[in-house]
């Protein structure tokens, strides 16, 4: 299964933003009051998983332009060009590109860079060469590896940032802040397996809190020190790149980090709705953030030495305390979105045949996405631990943080350029500058962290090539192998004319077949039918097919033929962000009349040895990675639901 094989079910799936079509025009009648009511509460529920990322972005920020290894000499001139930067960029990258457009490209209601690719090649593909199609498609798995490795820096740099506040209330809490830290990150990973329904609940009063109290902070101190105002002016970024050049474009990559997480915005679409995610960032969350940064460099303006710590340098003393501990909250609630962020997003590369299938706990039943994935879980686990071993400091890491997310959007822009040219049919002149546009601020900020690789970007790149090396071997060890079944495949109407022909003996019960291909007999009833020379009465021969949309509805998700002689097809189809299950394929089926009893009916599944001494076009070393991948894969039975007291297992050997 890929992003391109698409089996043709359609749906209509509604964003959360969007109201219904039979809503009333009147803006005081029921439904709209109670749509209103249903998109303040999303608005609230967004606060703490949309933008917990950005949102904490002001803890060290600031601090990374000021103070560090790279560190700007501090002086009127300087403060108010890299705030002059911050500002343009929360607006530009953040409220233009991702708030005004992005979120437009929904694929169904959902979005995310996978969501992103499957919409251009649900539609737009058509349009361009099988080449340009590859290529898109390589970058947004490149991307989602990206994402990935974002996914493990964020819980460390936020945490440790949280807890450094400790040592601007007391120098003798210095040894402890590493401590805790892991504490704090070790507890977060141990609870994943709770899910996080209940606990989410609060997560947006909490947030709301929290930039109010970022709001409250800055705007204090800019009424002390008005003069920081001027940086609204963008002659004054300009200025510091010409004064300051390739110094200014290092630091320019601690800049990126205030708008680490705006990629979250058009990722959890889905969640929330277009509208209540442009409601709470215009309401709140972009007027908090850029009061606490006008706060922090005005506070640099007054008192130069605040560089060390200036989010905590604005907090009243008696209030530093519990200003930590409302931080190291704030950095939890981040961290757990960007952890069920890497969930979601390993979910869908299973589902679309890009990575082996794992094993995936779903921690709700009434809410779709409230997912658990415990090898990712530990994964990310001693991943972070470790990071924040070696590291130590948020300063330190802070040279790993920003390359993933820039270049995430600088592959968003790109093949958002695609799907504005190819989906939507915008002429070259609209789309073509708005790209640009776009891409002048991505790719900037994506090349002033490249001059950090050494520092520490390597973590993230290294992450990324790793990630995509596994998906791209998996998917292309997956076609290699789809292709050797096909070619060993014998046409269904072959095997019916022999069935017909020579009266094959036919045994009382009822088999299911597993295949990859929704046409063509599988390999696997071959088998049977070479070493048994019979067959069940009944043989159903299922084929599963990801879909370029996020959700198939129930009543579209079967396609069932009947072959004649007890032979039945079905296909069913499942969204890129669903997980296959057999029974649920069962009881839809038997809603349609098929009468089938899944405890009385045999599972046929092919075990395959993978030799590495084919022909195909993957190199030795890929064969053998692919080979590793299938032989630890998560078991098909257990990964589809299929009971396993019903499952009859039949190896074979198949090279590759």
């Amino acid at each position: 299964m890929s992003l391109a094989s698409a089996s043709g079910a359609e749906q209509t799936f509604q964003s959360a933003s969007e109201p219904a079509a039979d809503f009333p025009s009147g803006h005081n009648s029921p439904k709209a009051r109670l749509d209103k009511k249903k998109n303040l509460l999303l608005a609230l529920g967004a606060m703490g998983v949309v933008y917990g990322d950005i949102g904490t972005s002001p803890l060290y920020t600031v601090k990374e332009c000021f103070h560090g290894k790279h560190a700007m000499a501090i002086s009127p001139d300087n403060i108010l060009g890299v705030m002059s930067l911050i500002f343009w960029s929360l607006t530009m990258v953040v409220t233009v590109k991702y708030v005004m457009f992005i979120l437009r490209a929904d694929n169904h209601g959902e979005g995310g860079i996978y969501a992103l690719a499957a919409l251009f090649l649900g539609k737009g593909k058509q349009s361009v060469s099988p080449g340009t199609v590859n290529r898109l498609v390589l970058l947004a798995i490149f991307g989602a590896a990206l994402l990935c490795g974002e996914g493990l820096i964020t819980p460390v740099i936020s945490v440790l940032s949280a807890m450094e506040g400790l040592n601007v209330a007391t120098k003798a809490a210095e040894p402890f802040v590493l401590p805790l830290s892991c504490g704090v990150l070790f507890g977060l990973f141990l609870v994943q397996s709770q899910g996080t329904e209940r606990i989410g609940k609060i997560f947006g009063p909490i947030m709301i809190f929290w930039f109010i109290s970022l709001g409250l902070l800055g705007i204090m101190q800019v009424f002390r020190t008005p003069g920081i105002l001027a940086a609204l002016d963008p002659r004054y970024a300009v200025n510091f790149f010409l004064v300051n050049r390739l110094h200014g474009a290092i630091v320019l990559g601690a800049v990126v980090l205030c708008i680490t997480g705006c990629e979250a915005l058009y990722a959890d679409m889905g969640h929330f709705g277009r509208g209540p995610i442009r409601l709470s960032w215009i309401a709140l969350v972009f007027p908090a953030l850029l009061l606490n940064y006008f706060g922090q460099t005005a506070l640099l303006l007054e008192n130069p030495l605040a560089a060390v710590h200036p989010f905590y340098e604005l907090v009243p003393k008696v209030l530093l305390y519990p200003m930590v501990g409302l931080a190291t909250t704030a950095t939890v609630i981040a961290s757990q979105a960007m952890i069920s962020g890497v969930f979601s997003l390993m979910q869908q590369a299973i589902q679309i045949g890009y990575a082996p299938r794992l094993r995936i706990v779903h921690t709700s039943g009434e809410t779709k996405g409230q997912i658990y994935m415990p090898w990712v879980n530990s994964v990310m686990m001693i991943g972070c631990l470790g990071l924040a071993l070696a590291f130590k400091e948020s300063s330190n890491l802070a040279a790993a943080y920003g390359i993933a997310v820039t270049g995430t959007m600088c592959i968003s822009t790109v093949i958002y350029y695609y799907i504005t040219r190819f989906n939507w049919g915008w002429p070259l002149w609209q789309s073509l500058p708005l790209a640009a546009l776009f891409l002048c601020f991505d790719f900037s900020f994506f090349s002033a962290n490249l001059l950090k690789f050494l520092d520490g970007g390597w973590f993230a790149v290294s992450v990324a090539v790793l990630l995509f090396t596994v998906m791209v071997t998996w998917r292309d060890g997956r076609a290699a192998l789809r292709k050797r079944f096909e070619e060993a495949q014998v046409p269904f109407d072959v095997l019916m004319y022999d069935i017909t022909t020579y009266r094959l003996v036919r045994t009382p019960g009822t088999a299911f077949f597993l295949a990859l291909s929704p046409t063509g007999t599988p390999i696997v009833l071959l088998h049977l039918l070479k070493h048994t020379e019979a067959l069940p009465e009944r043989v159903f021969i299922l084929s599963i097919l990801s879909t370029d949309i996020p959700y198939v509805l129930p009543e579209q998700r079967l396609e069932i033929t009947d072959k004649g002689h007890g032979f039945y097809r079905i296909v069913a189809s499942y969204g890129f962000m669903e997980t296959p299950n057999v029974p649920e394929i069962i009881d839809l089926a038997n809603e349609r009349g098929l009468d089938i009893d899944i405890f009385a009916t045999s599972f046929y599944l092919g075990r395959e040895s993978l030799l590495t001494t084919g022909f195909s076009k993957m190199a030795r070393w890929r064969k053998g990675l692919f080979a590793f991948l299938s032989r630890n894969a998560w078991n098909v039975s257990t990964f589809f639901g299929i009971p396993p007291g019903r499952v009859v297992e039949l190896g074979s050997q198949v090279e590759i």
